[in-house]
């Protein structure tokens, strides 16, 4: 009876450590998860623009095509890729991740710049001139796919340097929610995003109710508008979180002075506005941060449009990266 008791007892320990390593992983993955948002908010903003112009019936099925891409990306070529980094060359973590921040600096820099100096997207006439639907969303998904990899490498390696020093399965466990977990969150809400006209046209023309008709109208009416302001968060986001990434890993790699001074700004902000001295303290650092990835991705245009693309496409025959 002794024996059972202490085996029971054996059983109960042991559950209470998987438990508490279960909450350790979903509490690690929403921190990580929180940490990669400004990557997600453009993902989202980014996608709808795959599936315009195809037939309704087929908006789904590639926004679910797209998905799974998203899906292997993260799980099949970049979780590994981040687990084997993490364990044999952590030093790499920071200078990637501060790469990658660069990046989304770069991406916001361009459309704002295009916003400023727009101009014709040749690339992009051609696409819609194809007259073939099928080699059209072939290309389409394609695309979308490329750049969701990219994305993805970000936002993976954010949430890699947001998880504590761990075991090799808790950060396996903890990359693989997040990574799940925003693929959801990120092609869900595109999901509902491009079919909300449609939703909207239907509770418009079929709706009992004037309340119904009148809602219906309204979304038809403030889709385009929401859709442009998700992009403009979208930049706003990659601008903060671009910015943000590379102040924090210049610091780590000795070079403090940009941080304690957006730090030490911020705070006296803050301290202005003793009401509200977090909120205007974090807003603060946030734009402080976004105005130097502006800086910093206005001076990589033209190093990426006149050295790196024409390098890239010497050396694959293929124009820029998607």
């Amino acid at each position: 009876m002794s024996g059972l008791l202490a085996l029971l007892d054996d059983v109960a320990a042991i559950a209470k450590v998987a438990a508490a390593s279960v909450d350790d992983v979903v509490g690690q993955a929403a921190k990580a998860g929180a940490k990669a948002a400004g990557a997600v908010i453009d993902d989202a903003a980014v996608t709808p623009k795959y599936v315009h112009g195809f037939a309704p019936a087929r908006e789904l099925p590639i926004v679910w095509r797209i998905a799974r891409g998203s899906l292997r990306n993260k799980l099949l070529i970049l979780l590994p890729a981040a687990l084997v980094l993490s364990a044999f060359a952590p030093m790499l973590i920071t200078p990637l991740l501060m790469l990658g921040g660069a990046y989304l600096c770069f991406e916001g820099a361009e459309k704002v710049a295009h916003v400023l100096f727009p101009h014709a997207d040749a690339h992009v006439a051609a696409d819609l001139d194809t007259g073939d639907p099928l080699h059209l969303e072939e290309a389409r998904v394609a695309g979308a796919i490329k750049t969701d990899f990219i994305l993805s490498a970000e936002i993976m390696t954010i949430a890699l340097a947001a998880i504590p020093v761990s075991t090799f399965w808790t950060e396996a466990a903890t990359l693989a929610i997040v990574g799940i977990g925003i693929t959801i969150a990120v092609y869900g809400g595109v999901a509902l995003i491009v079919k909300a006209d449609d939703a909207g046209l239907f509770m418009a023309e079929r709706g009992r109710l004037g309340l119904t008709r009148s809602l219906g109208r309204g979304i038809v009416r403030g889709m385009p508008g929401f859709l442009k302001g998700l992009t403009t968060v979208g930049t706003a986001a990659m601008l903060w979180v671009g910015g943000s990434i590379v102040v924090h890993g210049l610091e780590e790699l000795g070079f403090a002075a940009p941080a304690h001074l957006i730090h030490d700004a911020a705070a006296g902000l803050g301290a202005m506005v003793p009401q509200a001295q977090g909120a205007i303290t974090w807003i603060a650092t946030a734009a402080m941060d976004g105005i130097l990835g502006l800086a910093l991705g206005l001076a990589l245009i033209p190093l990426v449009t006149r050295v790196i693309a024409p390098l890239w496409s010497a050396l694959t025959g293929k124009g820029r990266p998607a």
